[in-house]
Formats: structure tokens, sequence, C-alpha cells
């Protein structure tokens, strides 16, 4: 029977969100043609081969790194924002308390950041503050596709769900809801949130950890569709993995893009549920009964289950098999069966 643990309402250092993602690409030109037209990302820097991105709504100098390289792209690491300065010396404290070795580490266009690794490899880092950038949303003549807006969460694969939602947990992250599955009711997926919104980090099953996705807000269905329109104008139809349909947690709707490297965004044009209240339960959701509810469309293709950016040095342990999940595929097979 899967259990979630109690939140931690007073943690070792107060995080408020997540930041940043950093991912490694192949031809910066092709990349950044597609999250600036696609996505609709500013480009706050380029230096060399890494260019630093943001949202239109973002004074925060960046929420995605990319930097060219000729090897196989990755996820060199994930960020997170804590409140002040000195809670980075608290987590700094905390992480070797722990036996985590955590590090000081020199990144351009942000302060002074701490680097570590969670108990299952996963490489993250944690700053407090960032080089202002002005806010673009009243630019209204420069909205290319879906206009995004502000980093909103990431979604890794987890070989070991219970333990991560533990660890995190331990760090000031709720549950804002789970997923279970078989007889058993086994833990298959956690929600978890440091802002008022139900998601920062999402661990869902699979060899990991690896990153399977990460996403934008963005204002409107409008904008969503107009991201569609603009993977079609300029050569990334294709790269339409997902949707646009609907998820039950957090009530929001969606599609999935993956970019010319395979890595997975995702953007969501609504705000989702608000978790403001600490009294809050988590909430359940059965694998194999949430699509009768208010999710509609398709089930995820195949590759949505199993592809995921690996994280740069690390070798992804054996997930579990989830029972019940059904994919597009297997859906469209027993409907022509059927018919």
């Amino acid at each position: 029977m899967a259990t979630i643990p109690p939140p931690v309402f007073y943690p070792p250092f107060n995080i408020t969100r997540v930041s940043y993602a950093a991912m490694t690409v192949n031809d910066m030109e092709r990349s950044l043609r597609f999250y600036t037209r696609v996505l609709g990302l500013v480009v706050s820097a380029r230096e060399g081969n890494v260019a630093w991105l943001r949202g239109i709504e973002e004074v925060g100098h960046h929420s995605l790194i990319l930097r060219e390289t000729t090897e196989e792209p990755r996820c060199e690491r994930i960020g997170f924002r804590v409140l002040t300065e000195l809670e980075l010396d608290k987590a700094h404290e905390h992480f070797q308390a722990q036996g985590l070795h955590a590090a000081w580490v020199d990144r351009p266009h942000q302060g002074r950041t701490l680097a570590v690794r969670d108990p299952y490899d996963m490489p993250v880092e944690f700053c407090a503050r960032m080089t202002l950038m002005p806010r673009r949303t009243i630019e209204t003549d420069h909205f290319p596709g879906a206009a995004a807006l502000r980093f909103d969460h990431l979604q890794v694969h987890s070989a070991d769900i219970p333990g991560a939602c533990a660890f995190w947990t331990s760090l000031g992250f709720r549950t804002s809801d789970y997923v279970v599955a078989g007889p058993e009711d086994t833990l298959t997926g956690v929600f978890m949130h440091r802002k008022d919104i139900p998601w920062d980090i999402v661990f869902m099953p699979g060899p990991g950890p690896r990153l399977h996705h990460f996403a934008y807000g963005t204002p409107s269905v409008q904008d969503m569709m107009k991201a569609c329109d603009a993977a079609g104008i300029h050569g990334f139809g294709q790269l339409v993995e997902r949707g646009p349909a609907r998820h039950n947690q957090g009530h929001v709707q969606y599609t999935y893009f993956r970019d010319p490297d395979g890595h997975r965004v995702e953007i969501i044009p609504e705000s989702p549920k608000q978790m403001l209240d600490l009294e809050q339960e988590p909430v359940r959701w059965d694998e194999a009964k949430r699509k009768a509810t208010m999710d509609w469309g398709y089930p995820a293709p195949q590759c949505w289950y199993d592809d995921a950016t690996p994280f740069a040095g690390v070798t992804p342990k054996p997930g579990m098999v989830v029972p019940n999940r059904i994919s597009l595929e297997q859906y469209l097979a027993a409907r022509a069966k059927a018919s």
C-alpha cells in the first residue's frame, strides 16, 4: 500500500522553486531556432558555445542553458532557487552532514551556486540570485510561438519513487498528487512542489535518474496552438509528440514537443490549481482509472513512456514495470481488433 511521508514545514533550508535546466545540443543554430520560434523564449546571452534563454515574463537571467557539443546530448544539471544566500550555507552544511558531497561552483550570470548529487546521483544546483533582465511581457510585437512565460516544472524518471519522494519531502517539498497501480497500490508517481502550484518536480517510473521533460507556462490555449503552427512553419512539425490534451493532475491542457536533439519540453497554457493551504492532502490517482475522469486525449505513445534524456555522467538504474499502463499503440490495436 502506497504511503506518502508527511510534509516537513520547517526544512533544513528554504528552497523556493525549480529554476532551470542545463542541456547539451549538437547544433546550436537549429536549437535556438526551435526554442525562440516555437517556444518563444528570449536569448539573454550567448558566449562561445553556450546560450542562456528565459521566458518573456522572467527577470532572472536564464531558465534554460544550451551548450553545443559533438557528443550525445545530455542534461548536465537541474537548478533550484533558494530564498537567500544564507540558505546556501545551510544547504551546504545539511548535505555534508547527510554524506552527500556538496561543492561551490562558478556559473555565469548567477550568484554563488552549490552543486550536489542527490542520493540517486541526479546532478542538482542551488542558487539564490541571478543577473536581472527586463521583462518582455509588454513587447507584444515580439511574441513568437508559444510566447513562453516562465519555467514551470520538470519531470524525472526514477528507479526508486518512494525513496525520491522521501528525500525531497525532507527538503520541504510537498506532494500534491500521487499515482498508484496494481492490486498492491504500488506507488508509481509523485507530483511535488515548493511554489504554490502542484509541481516543481515530478517523479515517474523508468530507468533513472533521467530527465523526462521540462515545462514552460504559456499565456493561453491560443498560444499553445500557435506553437504547434510555428513548429510546422519552421520545419519542426514532426516534433509535436503528444497533445494537445488535458492532464488530470493540475487540471491543465498540454502539448509535448521533442526538440531537435530529442529533449522533451512541455507547454501548459493555463494556471494549474493553487496549493496555498497547508492542510491540503495529496490526491490519490489510480493508474487504471484516471483516464476515466477529466483527462482527455489519446493515451501517450510508447516513446513518451520509454524515452528520456540521460544526465551527464550518470548510469541509470532499472525502473519498475507499471501495471495497467496503456500506450497509444496498445489502445489503437485494441480498438482495431474490436471493430
